[in-house]
């Protein structure tokens, strides 16, 4: 699907040496010169990224990334650049070349597995020379295809492969609002307009509602914040839902009459991109926050920050305001979060809409592991704005687990 957001296509990792191919793998794939190929080990730095359909799988994103074996202090660097991709794919490809499967391989295949990440072992090169047959029975049990990136023999099996080990619940998304909004039943979608949005667009977790919304044979308005009240009294029967930005949250609830249920558009995104219940009772760690705790805004797309940016700005206002007290807040920005996040008494992250589901879930995963608490920007808006037991009456088990976490302190 042309125009597919990148948080939506599967992601496939293309990891292993330097020099085994794996750029002219990437151009093979895609039928384009996507990665630049070379003899000369090291070609490739920084992670390159091609989006591509793929057949059957639909959209998808191949990621070239540098050789494991780099070597130096910037060999160290990209090395890094590389196993902060390992997270984010949700199929790897383990690429090889002639002299097999080795002990960078190895690990590459034991970190891959600590992040249930399914993977094909790819022996390249087929054309130079056969793959070593004590590997090939050492990996018996594994997905294995021998190519030749430079010939284009086997690319249609190595493609197949790939299929095979798509996980299920890539193929079937989680919904984001069609079981809320039932065939023919009506959702009032409130949108202010973002000053963060490119001009003349709605964000992408709008365009996201819409199309789902559609696509379940349900109705939607679209109103912005002004027009919320007026819109509701002109209908001849309410709605089933409303959804706001969070950032107007306050006046949504003041408008819409308590007995239509009302959510934000990020808070169905933590739901769609994450585990809600996880982001709620995390959340609730904003209770224990004083004087000198330390908070990390975590948001994935890259943007210049405006005057009252949402990340940068508000949520850090609102935060000092609800406990009284200054606190010291950190922002990280991009696809990178910092490997320690003990340093923080809480994690405030974005709608991840750009990012994968598996990419957030290793987010969650990490902080999690670390005995950090992790929510997102809508449900921490909504607790600071005082009205998150209203925007969780669709998710009482989320309400539950916030609960829980409140009372156990």
């Amino acid at each position: 699907m042309q125009g597919t957001p990148k948080g939506l296509r599967v992601h496939i990792g293309l990891f292993g040496r330097r020099n085994v191919g794996k750029s002219s793998l990437v151009n093979a794939l895609t039928g384009h010169a996507v990665s630049i190929v070379s003899a000369t080990p090291g070609t490739t730095t920084d992670p390159v990224e091609k989006s591509f359909e793929m057949a059957p799988i639909g959209p998808v994103t191949f990621i070239d990334t540098g050789g494991v074996d780099d070597v130096g202090a910037l060999g160290q660097q990209r090395r890094q650049r590389t196993e902060a991709v390992l997270e984010r794919v949700d199929v790897a490809l383990l690429v090889c070349g002639p002299e097999g499967f080795g002990p960078e391989e190895d690990q590459l295949a034991a970190q891959l597995q600590e992040h249930a990440t399914p993977f094909v072992v790819v022996f390249n090169k087929s054309d130079l020379a056969a793959p070593p047959q004590a590997d090939l029975e050492r990996l018996a049990g594994a997905e294995v295809v021998r190519v030749s990136a430079a010939l284009g023999d086997n690319i249609g099996l190595l493609q197949e492969a790939i299929t095979r080990q798509v996980p299920d619940d890539r193929l079937d998304e989680p919904s984001l609002v069609g079981d809320l909004v039932p065939a023919g039943e009506l959702a009032v979608l409130v949108v202010p307009i973002d000053l963060g949005a490119p001009k003349g667009r709605l964000i992408l977790p709008q365009v996201q509602v819409i199309r789902e919304i559609l696509d379940s044979d349900a109705l939607c308005m679209v109103v912005k914040e002004r027009e919320l009240r007026d819109a509701l009294g002109r209908l001849d029967r309410k709605p089933r839902l409303v959804i706001c930005d969070s950032q107007i949250v306050l006046k949504a609830v003041a408008d819409t009459p308590p007995d239509v249920r009302l959510t934000t558009f990020s808070i169905l995104m933590a739901r769609f991109k994450a585990d809600l219940n996880k982001l709620t009772r995390g959340a609730a760690a904003i209770h224990r926050l004083r004087a000198g705790g330390r908070v990390l805004v975590a948001e994935t797309c890259g943007h210049c920050p405006k005057a009252d940016d949402i990340g940068r700005v508000k949520i850090p206002r609102w935060l000092r305001q609800y406990v009284g007290a200054h606190l010291e807040i950190d922002v990280a920005a991009g696809k990178d979060l910092p490997d320690d996040l003990t340093p923080y008494d809480l994690v405030i992250h974005c709608g991840a809409c750009m990012i994968t589901r598996k990419h957030m879930l290793a987010r969650l995963h990490r902080a999690e592991r670390q005995g950090v608490p992790m929510t997102n920007y809508g449900v921490a808006i909504s607790l600071l704005q005082g009205v998150l037991p209203r925007t969780l009456e669709c998710f009482p088990a989320a309400r539950g687990a916030y609960d829980a976490a409140r009372e156990a302190g």
